[in-house]
C-alpha cells in the first residue's frame, strides 16, 4: 500500500508543475545563450553583427517586461 501512496504523490507533484518555463528562467536562459556568445566573439577578436543585434534585442526585451510589470 505504501509504494502506491508513493507513486501517487509523485504523480500529482509531476502533474502540477507548470509546462512553460516562468519569465525568470527565461530571462536566465537568454541572459546565458548571449553571454555565451558574446564572449565567443570577443575570444574569437571579432564582433559579429548578430551579436550586437541581439544585445539591442535583449534591451529591448528586458524594457517591456519591466514596463509591463510596472503596470501591474
Amino acid at each position: 500500500i505504501f509504494i502506491y501512496m508513493f507513486i501517487a504523490t509523485l504523480f500529482t507533484i509531476t502533474w502540477k508543475q507548470p509546462r512553460c518555463p516562468s519569465r525568470a528562467k527565461w530571462i536566465k536562459k537568454m541572459w546565458y545563450l548571449y553571454t555565451k556568445e558574446y564572449y565567443s566573439a570577443i575570444r574569437n577578436d571579432e564582433i559579429r553583427p548578430f551579436v550586437t543585434t541581439w544585445m539591442e534585442l535583449e534591451g529591448i526585451m528586458l524594457s517591456e517586461i519591466s514596463q509591463r510589470e510596472k503596470v501591474k
